[in-house]
């Protein structure tokens, strides 16, 4: 069976992760779990309070999501903009490693950085120097990154610039490729709101929420109420609800996704919706029905959350394929 392409659109990012306590996030002007747009500068002064050891990994919402689809075998596309010094050939090179073919356009300015803090309870704060990433424009928005398109997965942070959304958005369509929106954090969507109203009425075929972004997207909490809500807003509408799994709305029908369980400890969150989203969208554009896929993206976010950052190891990646 010939792949189905799905092209991964958002921020090409340099993810720098921290595991802290509670007290040093306290230090901090972010609150738990949010992502917050900063100067590199608040990035290096973090950093240097810290006593830990940061570790480092390509990232942005789009870009893991890109990886784990091509981790799993799918064929797997990146679009964004990138530096064109050193950690910019790390951001190319290591999405090589993992089979996602880079469309990347080149800047003068630094590439960007996420400075994760992970607290003991596996929660973690983001904040985000957009660097090359907000120097993108409309006209750098290419046909050929488009072409024979299956899919066109977007990051919600593509929302703090309007005119790269609807670029993007513009493209998918007039390529006719289906819409994928991850609204990726709930200040995204605190921030948007009306814009992404119109964005998701016009444009979005499946859109994906956890639990604080569809409460700030639908103003409920109440897990059936939020799905329910949700579901009117696109074909596929899905909900995560962390360890409680996920639920996934298609033609008036809400299908219950059981979390994966085991007996490893959860050491961190960073890359679990992302994660998710590869396996479900990997499974969609694979021949599996929607109960499969989102196993499959239960699977995926699971196995992220068993080890710091955004990136499952080989040898688990190996264990997931051979259960395809």
């Amino acid at each position: 069976m010939k792949k189905k392409p799905i092209l991964c659109v958002g921020g090409a990012l340099i993810d720098i992760l921290l595991n802290e306590e509670d007290a040093f996030l306290k230090r901090t002007t972010g609150s738990k779990g949010g992502m917050h747009l900063v100067e590199p500068e608040i990035i290096e002064k973090y950093l240097s309070i810290s006593k830990a050891v940061p570790a480092t990994a390509p990232g942005g919402s789009a870009c893991n999501t890109a990886v784990g689809i091509g981790k799993l075998g799918g064929d797997a596309r990146f679009a964004g903009k990138s530096g064109s010094g050193k950690n910019g050939s790390f951001f190319e090179e290591e999405i090589k490693k993992s089979a996602v073919s880079p469309y990347l356009i080149k800047s003068d300015s630094p590439t960007g950085r996420v400075l994760s803090i992970i607290t003991p309870d596996a929660e973690r704060t983001m904040f985000t120097y957009l660097g090359a990433s907000s120097t993108i424009t409309p006209e750098e928005i290419e046909d050929r990154f488009f072409k024979d398109v299956y899919l066109v997965h977007i990051e919600g942070y593509l929302l703090f610039n309007p005119a790269i959304m609807a670029a993007v958005l513009e493209k998918a369509k007039r390529f006719k490729a289906l819409i994928s929106l991850d609204l990726a954090s709930y200040t995204v969507v605190e921030a948007s709101k009306d814009l992404l109203c119109d964005i998701v009425d016009q444009y979005v075929d499946i859109l994906i929420a956890n639990e604080e972004e569809a409460k700030a997207y639908t103003g409920f909490l109440d897990e059936n109420k939020a799905i329910s809500a949700l579901a009117k807003e696109a074909n596929i509408a899905v909900l995560k609800v962390g360890g409680k799994g996920s639920y996934i709305a298609n033609n008036n029908e809400i299908i219950k996704i059981a979390p994966k369980q085991g007996k490893d400890k959860i050491l961190d969150t960073t890359g679990a919706g992302d994660l998710w989203a590869s396996g479900f969208l990997f499974g969609l554009t694979n021949g599996l029905g929607l109960k499969e896929s989102g196993k499959l993206g239960s699977l995926c976010g699971y196995e992220v959350c068993k080890t710091i950052g955004a990136h499952i190891p080989e040898e688990r990646w190996k264990h997931i394929r051979a259960g395809l």
